[in-house]
């Protein structure tokens, strides 16, 4: 059976919500969307996910389809933040720039009076990445993104977290479309903790603006059977993952 890379990448990213108990998943993108779904039906039975808007809803919905089934609850914004403030979310975010400590950038690259490219602003990750658990999904790993020092900080990495003493900072976990990578490091510095199918370590080294730290190197799992058929028959029957990682 060929497993995609899109899959690999989804499984990854569902990992990160294992065993994570009644919280709200905020997922950004089609593979960590699909990730939280994952979870939801296998090893995260208590994970909480939205219709996107304001409902809690009981199932999972197709990426896509339109949300049906039963309602279980209501979570407008305020409620959203308090569940932050409170540590009981896990969200997986994108990054324009992480560099080696974690910090984050998705508002703009260039210089603060003239950057070259403006992006979405800060928006929630400053608060997300000092309240609660916080992973990031990159589509196309790269020097552009891991880079040695980020244009600005959004969200705070191990380094800044820890020089103001952030006591609820919980930055985990980057998947990329090559490899899964933490903060396990020396100094919590970047980690390389496995390589999907098909990479190797020096691919991803090669594609990374900064030396990670590198010991015992895994294979990133592949899904089950069970988790392939969620994926391909429930979750995503469309197949818009491979539109994110081509296959």
């Amino acid at each position: 059976m060929t497993i995609s890379r899109a899959e690999v990448c989804a499984v990854a990213c569902a990992d990160t919500w294992r065993d994570a108990g009644a919280v709200l998943a905020s997922p950004f993108g089609v593979i960590p969307s699909i990730g939280a779904r994952l979870a939801r039906l296998t090893t995260a039975p208590d994970l909480l996910l939205t219709d996107g808007e304001a409902m809690l809803l009981a199932e999972p919905t197709a990426l896509g389809a339109e949300a049906t089934g039963t309602v279980e609850g209501w979570m407008p914004y305020g409620r959203v933040l308090d569940l932050l403030a409170g540590g009981r979310r896990r969200v997986m975010m994108g990054a324009s720039q992480v560099d080696r400590y974690g910090n984050q950038n998705i508002s703009r690259i260039g210089p603060w009076d003239k950057p070259k490219v403006q992006l979405i602003g800060v928006r929630g990750a400053p608060g997300n990445t000092v309240n609660h658990t916080t992973n990031y999904w990159v589509a196309k790993h790269s020097t552009k993104v891991f880079v040695t020092s980020v244009d600005l900080v959004a969200g705070v990495g191990h380094d800044r977290a820890r020089q103001v003493g952030a006591r609820f900072h919980d930055v985990r976990v980057v998947v990329s479309d090559l490899a899964v990578l933490d903060f396990t490091g020396p100094d919590r510095a970047m980690r390389l903790r496995s390589v999907h199918p098909g990479v190797s370590v020096a691919d991803v080294q090669a594609r990374t603006g900064f030396e990670l730290a590198i010991d015992s190197v895994a294979e990133t799992r592949l899904p089950t059977d069970e988790e392939l058929a969620l994926i391909r028959h429930r979750i995503d029957p469309a197949n818009l993952r491979d539109q994110e990682v081509p296959g």
